[in-house]
This record gives C-alpha cells, structure tokens and sequence, in this order.
C-alpha cells in the first residue's frame, strides 16, 4: 500500500493538470452547444412539452362517459368507452397525443395546402394535388354518399382532435411546430371529418395501379417495336404462378361464381403486352405525345418525395395468406399480413385497440388492429370473431386521355364541349399567394396543365393523320375511380365490427377505392377472399394498357363491373389463400381487370413454403407463419446463378467474386457476400441488357459509384471511374428490377443470341453479341462496383452495407436544414430480404441499393385464440422525435421478431403500463 507521504507529494502537479484538463473539456462542451445551440436550444422545453400525458386523468368535453385509454411498454393504446361516439372520439384525442403533427402533414398534402407549412418549395406539389381534387372529392363523399352513422363517427373523432389542440401552442404540440416556426408563424388549424375522408385518397394514390406502365409503354413506342414491348411485358405466367382464385368457376347465368366447380382458370385481355389500342392502333397519335408523356412522368415522380407519399410501381405490394384450421397446430386458422409501402417515420400505421366495455346497439366495437392516424375505425386487424388482411389488388381504374383543344374547350365526336373549370388560390407561408386555374374534360382533371413545358408542347404538337384536323394543341387528362364520391369510409365501420363471411362480404362491398384482395378467417374455421373495388369497364378491343384519345367516345368507360360479378373464393379444398399481388383470376372471367398483375414470384414462394409444411400431413403454427415473412430468398438467383457459374472467368478479381455463388443458398441476409454480389450483377445484367435500348424519356437518375480513396483498389483511377459510373447515355434508361423483369430475362434466357443480349461498346468493355458475353461483362463490372462500395477484400463485402433502410423523417427529415434532419431522422439498418423476395425489402436498380419499401408492418392472428396473435410496426406508436416509443419496435422488426398482441380484457391487463382516464 503506498504511503500518504508519497501521494501528497505528486498532488499538486495532479491537481493543476487535472484542472486544466477539465477546463478544456468544458470550453469544449461549450463550443459544441454553442455551434448547435440555434438547432437545438429547444430540445429540452419544446420536446418534452409534447410529450403526451399517459397517466392520470383529463377531462375532455363532449364525452357521455368515462373513458380509460391502457397503454402498454411500447405506449400502444387499448381504448375502453361505453359508446361508439366515445370511442371513436377517444381515439381522436389519443391518435393526436401521439401523431397530430404527422396527420396535420397528412391533411395539407390530401388538400394540396403543403405551401402553407412549408413555403413556395411545395408550390408545384400543391397545384398537381390541387388539380386532383382530392379534398373536394371528399366533401363531397362527406356530403352526399356516407352513411349517417359514418358521419357520426367521423365528426366524434374530429372532437377528439381538437379537444386535445385545444389551447395548445405549437411546442406543446411537436417539436416540428417549433421548427416550422423558425420559418413562418404557421399554427395548426382544427381537424375536420373531410380531413380523416381524405387520407383514403392518397393511400389510393399509393396504390392506384397501371398508370405508370401505361406512360411507359406508350413512351417505349419512341424507340421500340411492338415485339420488343409485348417482350418487355411479357404474358403472366399461370402455368408457374397461380393466380389467388384456383377453385371455382364463373356462372355467367348468375354471376357468381360456382363454389362447387373445381380447376384452375386463367384470364384473358389481363396480361401481355399492350393489345393494339388507344392511340398506338387505329388512331394515329401527334408528335407531340412522347414529350407529353415524359413531361407527366417528371410531374409524377416529384410527387412522393414532397407530399410524404411512396413510390408507385410493380415493385409495391403486400403480401396476405390465411392457412385454415385444418392445417393449422390449433385446429383453427391463422392469417398473415404485410403490407408493402415506402418507409415512413413515423410508420403510416397506428396500432390500437377499440373496445366497448359493454357490447350492444349504443356500442357495437371489440376491434383491434392497425389504424391510420387521421382516421377512425381500424384498417387491418381482427375483432372476437373475424380478422382479415388487405394486398394491392392491382386492378386498372386509371386511364389517361389524350385530348384535343379546340378554342376554349375540347373536341368530343366531333363537337366542342367547354371546360370545367375552377380557381385555386395556394396560400404559401412567406411569399405570395399563387392563383391556378384548373381544367376538366369529360374524362377528368388536365395533368399536363401543371407543367409549363407540357403546356407548350401540346400547343405545337402536330396533328396525325387519324386525329382531329383542327385546334390548337393537345392535353392528358385523368380518368380515376377515386376522384368520383364513394362511400369506402362506410366500409372501415362496416367490416371492423362484422362477425362472419356474408356480413364482411357485404360490408367489403362498399371497399370502392383504392380496390385491394381482402383475406378472411374467423373463429369458426372459414377462411375466404373476396376482390371489393369499383372497378371499370372498357369497350371492346380497349384494355386500358395504353393512353385512348378522349375526342372518340367509344373509348368511354362503359360501366363498372358488380360486386356480385368480382371475384372470390371462401374454404378452398386446399385449406390455403395466398395474396401477394398476383393474378386474381384465370383467363374464363369475363372481364379485364388489368394488363399489368405483379407476376406471382411472391405469391408462388409463399404458396410453395406452405404446400411443403403441410405435406403428408404437418401442421402450421404461428412462427412458422412469421418466419416465412421473413424468407429472404431470391427466385430471380436461382434462375441465372446456374449460368453465371458457367462463364469462363479469367480475371482473377472477377473470378474470386464468382466463387461466392458457388455454395450460395440463395438466401439475401444481411451478411451475405454473396448475396451483395449477385445483385450487383443482377443490376449489371439489366443495364446491359435493356438500359441502352428503352428512351431517355424512361431513365432514371442512379447512384454514380465513386472511387474509393484507397490504394491498389483495381484498374487505374480514370478507367475506373468509366467502368463504375459509365458512359451516361442520355438516351437510355435503367429498369428498376421487380419481378417483370424476372419474367423478361425468363423468358429470353435460353435465346443465347437474342438481340436483347447485345450491348455497346464502351471505354473499358468490349461489345457483347451473346448471353455469355453480357453475363460475363455484368459480373466484371460488379466486382468493380463493389470493390468502389465496399472495398477490394470480399471477405468483408455483405448485402446489408449496401442493403440499407434509413427511417426519415417525411417532411423536415428531408427537406429541413441538416441538424434538424439528425435530430428527427433515424437509422441506417443494415438489411436482408430483396426484390419479389417475402421478406420484400425493395430496392430499385435504376438508382443503386438502398431500401425503397418495406414490410410496413407485421401480423399474424390466431384465430383459436387471439391473445397468441402476434404483431410489429416499422417504427413505433409515438411520431414524438424523443419519445422512448418513436423507434422502439425497429430492431425487432429488422431481426424479423413480432410483439405480442393482447386482446381480451385479462391479457390486456396484464400488459399495461400506463392508464389515463378521459372524463366528462
């Protein structure tokens, strides 16, 4: 033990050092809080302000009676009230506590009002979104086509809200709002019932089909031949991938379809290339139509990164299956959703539970599931005696119209019919307001009028020889079911409290818009399918692939198709559904619902894992139905790993990334090497093949690799370069990689000299002429696209560094100054799963790796005993930056784990952490 003696010797230089070096880490800290203190002063008053109160009690006027809100370790909410009114205006209040500055995003996008909030950067996405007209369409729905009780509802939930708004200053609110105030002196104005209709038509949007492909195609006619296009949509495949209706037939003396009949149908006119009509056959299309189009395209894709809302393609989807009871280790069913969308923080759903203490005709709700903050009722989820879950239909309820000016209006058969027309004045926060005009023909809103150059170009277009021979120019218009009133919101209410198949059956009838498959279990061991939607009807010859000239009114929609004449199937004698945004039907059904289904590589994965569980007799449990939403595989690996093995490799680099596919499973986690490199070669493959060849009209910007600064990383600084970022083709564009192009390359894989194969020469690369020498120049460039990501030492590459979701924030998360964005953005994940994998965590080869959309979330009910369900979310309940709640499911959801879901009083019970009683 040393003496004191020595010890006090030394002390004084000690302690003056240690002074000093104190007093430099405080200037420090202080240089630190000094250089964010203008981004962060707030962080402390204005972010726990807030934060919502979770225990205690608060009195909320316009209650009949108490209500208690249970929350549990993840702040999730169970609601209990006496009425249906007091539930659903509990649910209000509650939704806004967590989520009012997400919503109130939510309600200026769907009204085109993002000026407001954000400034004259959201000028150009106020007046698309004005033109669109959702917010009035939803007046009008509110007006005119809900049921009394929808209406009920809605104005309770509305009273909720603004309950909670309610004396409250923006920082009290969200931190967001003390931000925004750096910039304007915007204040949140008072919720609405429209403002909850109007959500229904941006997830509409979301998921609104064809229309891209049907700009695609028609731009393709540019530079392609009809055989190169029919190659590019390519036939779905029915004798690989089954559609989801496989047993019974269509009754056309009844219209309905016979459960009785056995064997699989297949359809015709809903898939294929495009058939010959609109303005690609019989009607000649002007020259300006490609300009026209490729305009509209630039519009559209501005539009999700602004207004919050994800990409639109083939890509998107979901997956949803339900296993009946006799395959199942309960003895009852089990069903499994997931929905795919492009990832949002906070997530696009709310988990929650609606609950009547008491079940009766005063109120009638014992819901639980996932909810869309800004919107009563329960979306997804079960009740105590049905669950059911929801995929993109893909169903074709947009066309685009070409129209022909002629003076003030527009010509039809003939004739010229004026204008509907309206003012819209956008409201910009630090600038002037703007004043639009905007026009409707027959066929709906004029998209070109938003884009100054589309409005040039339709002015000079020259007229062919078919077309009308007088005006002055040409516009698109938009034909879409959502922008004619329905009543879906009767449908949420109808279906959240409905208790076997004919009352969901009948409650699924008014799902009008956006048409999605819609899976059923229930307690009783019933599993079904039904496709609700108000889905259109064409003339003869006219599949709705292509835009239709809008002056011939035989390319007028002539009707819907009845809900007695969609499609459906309820306990199929295989004891399964699959709906992965597949074909719905087979080539007998009367009626064209879409040229462009997802191909059913999903679908027929899944459908393939439970075929094989319950072969000779295995039973299916609940993990068996979350691990399989995980399943990572990739189809389009299996298909061409084969003949990349078989290439001559001589470059000892490439070679040494050819031998990771040697043993590969074929399985894309995280830390696969193999799985990095195939992708890279997959999107090597695609941009050879068919990126040079599609018009500039169709390109997509991607990610320019740049070289990393370490030494003896390959080939010389300069021709590096060239070969990882290319020779940028201004005419040619990159596919994006979904399961279209699985089936393109399919479909040519064996032709080892079809033209497809054939690639240009470029800098560093000779020309190719055959599959093998595209496939050989693909894996080469690969191995130098990722030497510049990853680095040279494949030992080191995996899928996950490329592979990665980063949680942003929609609106200050991506256009806010940079500490904003650190402090409300979250990630990155490293991530497994893929392309038209299960586990569908998208990504599109036009623009590199990085994760586009995702499994939003993730449920599986057990209908035996619903408190052994089972769910997650991307992000968490709390859209409060600093809340313990505001990301706290991510990494279970990143390692595929599920929570569980209580839902009888008991089970709830047992997991709460927080009640806060509402009184009158």
């Amino acid at each position: 033990m040393p003496s004191t003696t020595n010890a006090s010797a030394g002390s004084k230089p000690r302690k003056k050092k240690g002074r000093r070096a104190r007093l430099i880490v405080i200037v420090l800290v202080l240089a630190v809080i000094a250089g964010i203190g203008y981004g962060a002063y707030w962080s402390v008053d204005s972010v726990r302000a807030s934060l919502p109160q979770t225990t205690g009690s608060v009195k909320l006027d316009g209650l009949d009676g108490p209500v208690q809100v249970k929350r549990d370790g993840y702040g999730i909410p169970q609601i209990y009230a006496s009425s249906d009114e007091d539930l659903f205006m509990a649910q209000g209040f509650v939704q806004a506590q967590d989520r009012f500055y997400e919503m109130d995003v939510r309600r200026h996008t769907t009204s085109g009002r993002l000026s407001e909030m954000f400034g004259k950067g959201q000028v150009k996405t106020d007046e698309f979104l004005r033109t669109l007209g959702w917010h009035r369409v939803a007046q009008q729905e509110y007006d005119s086509k809900l049921s009394p009780a929808t209406k009920k509802y809605l104005q309770a939930y509305s009273e909720g809200v603004n309950a909670y708004l309610s004396g409250k200053s923006g920082k009290e609110i969200s931190a967001e709002y003390v931000a925004l105030g750096f910039e304007n002196d915007y204040k949140p104005q008072k919720w609405t019932p429209v403002d909850s209709v109007a959500w229904l038509k941006a997830m509409a949007w979301d998921l609104r089909g064809n229309m891209q492909d049907e700009i695609d195609r028609s731009l393709m006619t540019s530079r392609l031949g009809p055989q190169q296009i029919a190659d590019l949509y390519p036939e779905y495949p029915y004798g690989r991938n089954k559609p989801i209706v496989q047993e019974g037939a269509y009754n056309s003396a009844t219209g309905e379809y016979d459960q009785n009949a056995t064997g699989t149908s297949t359809q015709s006119g809903t898939t294929g290339g495009p058939a010959g009509t609109g303005l690609t056959g019989g009607t000649q299309a002007p020259s300006g139509l490609q300009s026209q189009l490729g305009g509209l395209a630039d519009v559209l894709d501005q539009i999700p990164d602004s207004a919050g809302l994800g990409p639109n393609g083939n890509g998107i989807g979901s997956n949803s299956w339900v296993v009946s009871g006799r395959h199942t280790v309960s003895g009852k069913p089990l069903l499994a959703n997931d929905p795919h969308l492009a990832p949002q923080l906070p997530s696009v759903w709310y988990q929650m539970g609606l609950h009547c203490t008491d079940i009766s005709a005063k109120c009638q709700y014992n819901v639980t599931g996932y909810t869309f903050a800004g919107m009563p009722g329960v979306v997804i989820g079960h009740n105590q005696d049905i669950s059911w879950g929801l995929t993109n239909s893909g169903v074709d309820v947009t066309d685009l119209y070409l129209e022909k000016f002629s003076g003030d209006g527009y010509l039809y058969d003939d004739k010229t019919k004026p204008f509907t027309t309206r003012k819209e004045v956008i409201k910009v926060a630090g600038g002037d307001s703007k004043t639009i005009t905007v026009r409707e023909t027959n066929n709906g809103p004029l998209l070109s009028d938003r884009d100054d150059e589309l409005v040039k170009v339709g002015k000079k277009a020259t007229v062919g020889s078919s077309a009308p021979d007088r005006g002055d120019g040409y516009g698109i218009a938009l034909r879409w079911t959502a922008l004619e009133p329905g009543n879906t919101m009767d449908a949420v209410f109808e279906i959240d409290k409905a208790s076997n198949w004919n009352e969901f059956r009948d409650a699924a009838k008014n799902f009008q818009v956006p048409s999605q498959n819609l899976t059923y279990a229930d307690t009783q061991n019933n599993i079904g399918y039904t496709l609700p939607g108000r889905i259109p009807t064409r003339a003869e010859g006219d599949d709705g692939s292509l835009p239709s000239p809008g002056w011939d009114s035989k390319y007028r929609w002539t009707g819907y198709i009845k809900p007695t004449e969609l499609p459906y199937e309820y306990n199929p004698k295989r004891g399964y559904i699959v709906t992965a945004n597949q074909a719905v039907v087979g080539k007998d059904y009367p009626y064209t619902l879409t040229t462009d289904w997802g191909y059913g590589t999903r679908s027929q994965r899944i459908s393939d894992l439970i075929a094989s569980k319950i072969k000779d007799g295995g039973k299916v449990s609940t993990d068996d139905m979350r691990t399989t939403q995980m399943d990572n595989s990739s189809e389009i690996a299996k298909l061409l790993v084969p003949y990349l093995l078989k290439i001559d490799v001589k470059d000892k680099d490439v070679r040494q990334a050819q031998q990771l596919l040697e043993n590969w499973d074929y399985t894309q986690n995280p830390d696969s090497a193999a799985a990095a490199y195939f992708n890279s070669v997959w999107r090597n493959v695609l941009k050879l093949a068919f990126g040079n060849k599609l018009p500039k009209e169709l390109r997509v910007e991607g990610q320019c690799l740049t070289v990393s600064p370490v030494d003896n990383t390959g080939p010389a600084d300069e021709d590096r370069k060239v070969r990882e970022c290319g020779e940028r083709d201004t005419d040619s564009a990159q596919p994006d990689g979904g399961d279209r192009w699985f089936q393109v390359v399919r479909n040519i894989l064996k032709d080892e000299k079809n033209d497809w194969w054939k690639a240009p020469k470029s800098r560093t690369d000779q020309a190719t002429s055959t599959r093998d020498e595209l496939f050989g120049r693909a894996m080469e460039d690969a191995r130098w696209d990722l030497t510049a990501k990853l680095g040279k030492d494949i030992d080191t590459w995996s899928w996950g560094r490329l592979h990665k979701l980063e949680l942003k924030n929609q609106t200050l998360g991506t256009e806010g100054p940079g500490w904003l964005q650190y402090v409300l953005n979250r990630g990155p994940w490293k991530l497994g799963g893929g392309e038209a994998a299960v586990d569908a965590t998208g990504w599109n080869a036009a623009g590199g790796y990085g994760v586009d959309w995702v499994p939003s979330m993730r449920m599986v009910v057990n209908l035996d005993d619903l408190d052994k369900s089972q769910w997650i979310n991307l992000t968490g309940a709390s859209g409060h930056t600093f809340s313990s709640h505001y990301t706290d499911q991510t990494d279970k959801w990143v390692k595929g784990e599920l929570l569980p879901w209580a839902f009888t009083k008991d089970a709830v019970d047992n997991t709460t952490s927080d009640t806060l009683a509402l009184k009158p």
